[in-house]
């Protein structure tokens, strides 16, 4: 099969792969899914391996193709491919310290299970391909799966994240750096990793020779501990700075962990000063992250920092008549409006929402009605609730304009008092399920005309005026929050 010089070379660096393979994922992983891997050949640029079953082949390529390819890789640059055989007599290659002659040597065991295998399978038939893990390059096996769901056509764009769609779109399609770092910023559930995989998406489309690395921070400081424990950090460095784009998901999770900030940040002036692109997103601003050293803060807010706000009762309902068109399913009007209004918290919750309802009407056979609708989703409708009231709005906005309570139900019609109490009216509108006429009465007894004067007043100016709109959009995030 390989002579012998040859053979013990291949030997010691299969052994070499195994070893650090052990030790990646754990004992009892490799107890129960690698130990019977077996060496049967090389050819030319091609590795082959074989495993007892089907069912063991399956799990180790899907499982743990890629980091076989990619420690063949280290250990011969030349291996570009690597075969699974389902082959219990395809002779073994010992492991640490085995010679080659042992490698033909087929195992007593392996061969009695492939005997009793034979007997249950039909005469007629025919092997099985093998499965082929093609070499890729280091940043491509190291990089998190994307989500081909998460695309910018599928993208809802509203008010609340106008901006950070468009600088993704900007970064996403350039030809060169607009500005270095992208961060995007915003709370739970409002787009930020969809925004991440749209542009790594679009990137690999349009620009494929690029080199695009996109994984969570958490996964970035577990390869940095797994360097330093194989003291390998030389390679890390490497891999790191020489992508063309690296996207790092959930910043704010390498908070208070000092030694992994300390190699981002040089991770980070490296690639800047080669003018690569860097994409962040976190929960926070940069200046609002607890945990982070100044320095890296400072270098986080350096480009361009976009925050995506909460979304709004029309980003919602949006957001919901896109995903009822793609799922296919006539969603009445009124059902939609009523997700838009009672699942406020964050757009998972909404989509998973409409997937319940649409999942209990295709498996009972059921229509899809309001009333249905509010039987499936009673927990999560308990749990969305708004626990928001008039008199805490009144208490907030009186607060934020240093105004008394009394002037929320006063006569006083001064600039100064009127224009707080209108904002107070909106956002009693805009939080609250009270109807006009229950609006007026906590505002001093005013009749439901004047409440609808105050929104649609309140809407205007925030149109007219980005600071006012600032202002309005403070307060209702600090009340939901």
């Amino acid at each position: 099969m390989f002579d012998r010089d040859g053979g013990a070379e291949l030997a010691t660096r299969w052994a070499r792969v195994r070893g650090r393979l052990r030790a990646e994922c754990g004992e009892t992983v490799y107890r129960n899914w690698l130990r019977s891997l077996t060496l049967v050949r090389r050819d030319g640029s091609t590795v082959v391996l074989s495993v007892p079953s089907r069912v063991v082949r399956d799990r180790v390529t899907n499982q743990y193709g890629d980091r076989l390819r990619a420690l063949w890789s280290d250990e011969d640059p030349a291996v570009q491919t690597v075969e699974v055989l389902v082959s219990a007599g395809a002779g073994a290659v010992a492991e640490a310290g085995a010679t080659a002659s042992r490698a033909a040597v087929r195992p007593p065991a392996a061969r009695v299970a492939a005997d009793r295998r034979a007997e249950d399978e039909p005469e007629d038939a025919a092997p099985e391909a093998p499965v082929v893990l093609r070499a890729v390059e280091p940043t491509e096996a190291l990089s998190a799966p994307l989500d081909p769901r998460f695309t910018f056509n599928n993208f809802v764009v509203g008010k609340p994240n106008e901006l950070a769609f468009a600088a993704a779109r900007r970064v996403a399609e350039s030809e060169t750096v607009p500005f270095n770092p992208l961060f995007l910023y915003g709370g739970v559930g409002l787009g930020k990793t969809h925004l991440m995989h749209a542009i790594a998406w679009n990137l690999r489309e349009k620009h494929p020779q690029r080199r695009v690395l996109y994984m969570s921070a958490e996964k970035f400081m577990y390869q940095f501990i797994r360097a330093l424990r194989f003291k390998d950090t030389v390679a890390f460095k490497e891999q790191f700075r020489s992508v063309d784009v690296l996207m790092i998901d959930d910043v704010q999770f390498i908070s208070g962990k000092d030694s992994t900030q300390e190699e981002f940040f040089h991770t980070f002036n490296a690639l800047v000063d080669q003018n690569r692109q860097v994409i962040i997103s976190a929960d926070k601003s940069p200046n609002d992250l607890d945990g982070l050293e100044e320095r890296l803060r400072s270098r986080l807010g350096w480009g361009l920092v976009a925050d995506i706000h909460p979304t709004t009762y029309e980003l919602r309902l949006g957001i919901l008549q896109s995903k009822a068109e793609k799922l296919e399913t006539a969603i009445p009007p009124k059902v939609l409006e009523f997700l838009a209004h009672k699942i406020s918290s964050n757009v998972r919750e909404l989509e998973g929402a409409l997937n319940r309802i649409v999942a209990h009407s295709t498996l009972v056979g059921r229509a899809i009605t309001l009333e249905s609708t509010q039987e499936v989703l009673h927990d999560l409708l308990k749990a969305n609730d708004r626990r928001i009231t008039i008199e805490e709005i009144q208490r907030k906005v009186a607060s934020h304009f240093n105004i008394r309570i009394a002037d929320m139900h006063s006569a006083r019609r001064s600039r100064s008092i009127a224009r707080p109490r209108q904002i107070a009216m909106y956002l009693a509108k805009q939080l609250t399920q009270r109807s006009l006429p229950e609006i007026g009465r906590k505002f001093g007894g005013r009749d439901h005309t004047t409440v609808m004067h105050a929104v649609k007043k309140v809407d205007e100016l925030r149109a007219a005026d980005r600071h006012f709109d600032e202002d309005v959009d403070m307060l209702r995030r600090m009340l939901e929050s």
